[in-house]
């Protein structure tokens, strides 16, 4: 199993989710976070005062799926999150060792179905 930990932009969430889906992604964490990259902020300018925004609103994704799973899940992401501008985001893929269903307790790969 691995873990996909995607940071996009926020107006990219619902385009990004429907391809997902397409994919036959079941499930996936969706946090509202904030950080910069080369982007390093922008300033702006509030009542005549200018001040820099450091840290810009993102989105971070994570989803837990199969190894066979993993490139067509970063494809999705990468082709719908894309603008072809500074600041698209990030994907990182992890190894995940186990997981754990709460409810009955089973593990491993059948949690994620």
């Amino acid at each position: 199993m691995k873990k996909v930990e995607a940071i996009i932009k926020p107006f990219k969430l619902e385009e990004v989710k429907e391809a997902l889906s397409k994919v036959f992604v079941q499930g996936l964490t969706v946090s509202e976070v904030k950080g910069f990259g080369r982007q390093k902020g922008h300033k702006e300018l509030y009542r005549g005062a200018e001040y820099v925004v450091e840290f810009l609103p993102k989105i971070k994704l994570e989803i837990v799926v199969s190894d066979d799973m993993v490139e067509a899940v970063v494809r999705a992401i990468v082709e719908t999150a894309s603008t072809g501008r500074i600041g698209d985001g990030k994907i990182f893929v992890l190894p995940v060792e186990d997981a754990v269903r709460i409810r009955t307790g089973e593990s491993g790969e059948a949690v994620l179905s």
